[in-house]
């Protein structure tokens, strides 16, 4: 493998910190083992000898196979963990800076932070990456993605090139699948959550179901921590009901408008504490998808900033 051209400078080295936190994320979905992994990456440069880092062209792409390696192998033992898992496991809501007028990040302490919000990130989106076998999952990522070679990601998953083409491709007809044939623009998204807020602040059923698809499915991840739903709750009638008994439940419970994993979603905060970060999926103006994340693990960097 050909690991370009760079300069071997500790400068150069850190910087290469929140390209590899991206990768991380997306082929793992978790901040904390986005984080782990490109920390383990470092650690293996800086124990190899000066001789041998001296010898690699590009760090920066050294460092990108090994955190490919390090991720393809806490997703080989993601599936244990999910079946321990209490309930639904979603991958962690992403905040964005710009909503509190923080600018972007410049430190290195919050990885979610440094996270690039666009498709890539969207909770549809990786949903459908945990489908994926995880050889699937970094093809595609590093691929489709961020465009990476074929020759480099054999290196990361001790394939061919020709292998890693159809591990993408095959990656490809599950995202194709998957996705709504007709979907609204972000203006339509915007709109429709909105409306899902203000009913639901109302304790409206009957809107709800107005804004749900009959079909609609809500998926909670409480990780045994709170209380969430155990199980998917299917169709628009029963996830209205079930909105509603929740804000009857905790009452002064506030939602917000915020942008969740780059796309607009909402945010449920009691006494200064945020509880849920929503995602929403809609097609045809019509909410299909609920996305509720209220393991607070999964909340932390979400209380990091004033919200106000």
């Amino acid at each position: 493998m050909s690991w370009g051209a760079a300069g071997t400078s500790a400068d150069g080295i850190a910087g290469e910190r929140r390209q590899l936190i991206n990768v991380a994320y997306r082929l793992l979905g978790s901040v904390a083992e986005s984080e782990d992994a490109v920390q383990e990456a470092y650690t293996r440069w800086y124990a190899l000898p000066r001789g041998r880092r001296d010898e690699i062209i590009s760090p920066g792409a050294w460092l990108t196979t090994v955190t490919g390696r390090i991720c393809l192998d806490v997703l080989g033992s993601a599936r244990a963990r999910r079946e321990r898992y209490v309930g639904a496991w979603l991958p962690d809501p992403l905040p964005d800076r710009a909503e509190w007028g923080l600018g972007p990040s410049t430190g290195l302490a919050d990885p979610a932070d440094q996270m690039v919000l666009d498709e890539s990130v969207t909770m549809a989106f990786l949903v459908v990456l945990e489908s994926m076998t995880p050889a699937e999952r970094v093809a595609f990522v590093l691929h489709d993605v961020f465009r990476y070679p074929f020759a480099e990601i054999a290196a990361v998953l001790g394939r061919t090139p020709a292998a890693c083409k159809q591990l993408a491709a095959s990656a490809r007809r599950r995202v194709r699948a998957a996705r709504a044939p007709v979907s609204v623009g972000e203006a339509g998204r915007a709109d429709a959550v909105r409306q899902v807020k203000e009913a639901w602040e109302s304790k409206d059923i009957a809107a709800l179901v107005d804004l749900l698809d009959p079909a609609a499915v809500m998926t909670a991840d409480g990780g045994g921590l709170v209380g969430a739903a155990l199980r998917p709750i299917e169709g628009g009638a029963r996830i209205a009901q079930y909105m509603v008994a929740m804000a009857d439940k905790a009452p002064g419970l506030e939602l917000l408008e915020r942008s969740v994993n780059g796309a607009p979603g909402l945010v449920a905060r009691r006494d200064g504490v945020v509880m849920t970060v929503a995602s929403f999926d809609v097609t045809d103006g019509r909410v299909t998808r609920i996305w509720a994340v209220r393991n607070p693990e999964k909340l932390r960097p979400w209380a990091r900033h004033d919200m106000s």
